[in-house]
């Protein structure tokens, strides 16, 4: 079989030529998404249905895809999220999977970081205060000492960890399959996930999609953190209930979040009229050296495949 390979991603090789260079190079006619957004279902199965691999971002890969994609051999993921991806199907239909799952860990975990910062020095609403002109401070916190909960302590969350014991942080960890030995290292403390939520000043969540084990903040588990804690996610929108988040956000409960996912993107919700919340477009992967070596990643990945003629 010919193969023919569609990159679906909204943005491509505009951090540097290697990704593309690797495709002309391999000989394998391609395609590239040239609308500059989100490809939807009716357009990868238009563009895609004579493709045997697809370099992907979060577009869904279901039955009616799968259906209308009878020639694709590979799905090669431009990041490490693959719960948009009937998995089982993929199996079934003997299509491979493949994801750049370390690529992502430097810059989400330093934007986690960032968050932090920000929420406990008010940067953001400083820098919007000035903007209008008014000269207003407020007392804010130190880092060093705070009690940090992570959710969550997979590669990403085990390098927010890190960074945070780094920076004199107190670091305590929930996970349904803790690395033990990772931990007892690092100097992390273990707890249970209702324990995290009652003693952190900043809980950040770093879990995993798991269809077994799912996973929302809501209400009751808001309610069980701190007077006048901090939430960070930068994980999946779907961990976090954002109408439970505006309530105790504006009832004072909680005194501020950040927040670069959430259940419906692009969001316009009520955390928008929230100043005590820091919002940024799902960006956290977003950095030139990151996103060139997801794009090669991800490339080389697919290219390697069909190269072996499987």
């Amino acid at each position: 079989m010919d193969h023919k390979i569609f990159v679906t991603l909204s943005t491509f090789a505009q951090q540097g030529d290697e990704p593309l260079n690797i495709l002309k190079e391999s000989g394998i006619p391609f395609i590239v998404n040239e609308s500059g957004k989100r490809i939807t279902k009716e357009e990868l199965i238009a563009q895609g249905k004579d493709c045997t691999g697809v370099v992907a971002g979060v577009e869904p890969y279901d039955k009616e895809v799968f259906d209308h994609l009878p020639n694709l051999q590979c799905i090669s993921r431009c990041g490490v999220g693959i719960d948009s991806i009937n998995l089982a199907m993929a199996k079934e239909r003997g299509i491979v999977v493949c994801n750049t799952p370390d690529v992502i860990v430097p810059p989400v975990a330093e934007l986690t970081v960032a968050f932090a910062f920000d929420l406990l020095r008010n940067v953001t609403q400083y820098t919007l205060l000035m903007r209008e002109k008014k000269w207003q401070r407020m007392t804010g916190f130190l880092l060093q000492g705070k009690k940090v909960g992570v959710l969550g302590l997979g590669r990403i969350g085990k390098r927010v960890a890190e960074m945070m014991l780094a920076l004199g942080a107190d670091v305590y960890g929930a996970d349904i399959a803790p690395d033990h030995a990772w931990v007892e290292k690092a100097g992390v403390k273990l707890v249970s996930l209702n324990e995290l939520l009652k003693i952190s000043d900043i809980l950040s969540i770093h879990l995993s999609f798991s269809a077994d084990n799912p996973f929302q903040l809501g209400k009751e588990e808001i309610a069980m953190m701190k007077q006048g804690s901090f939430v960070i996610n930068v994980a999946r929108g779907n961990f976090l209930d954002e109408t439970a988040l505006h309530e105790a956000l504006k009832n004072g409960h909680l005194a501020g979040a950040a927040l670069d996912v959430y259940s419906q993107e692009p969001y316009t919700g009520l955390l928008c009229e929230c100043d005590n919340v820091i919002l940024t477009p799902h960006v956290a992967t977003l950095t030139k050296e990151s996103r060139l070596q997801m794009e090669t990643e991800a490339v080389k990945n697919l290219v390697d495949y069909l190269s072996d003629d499987k």
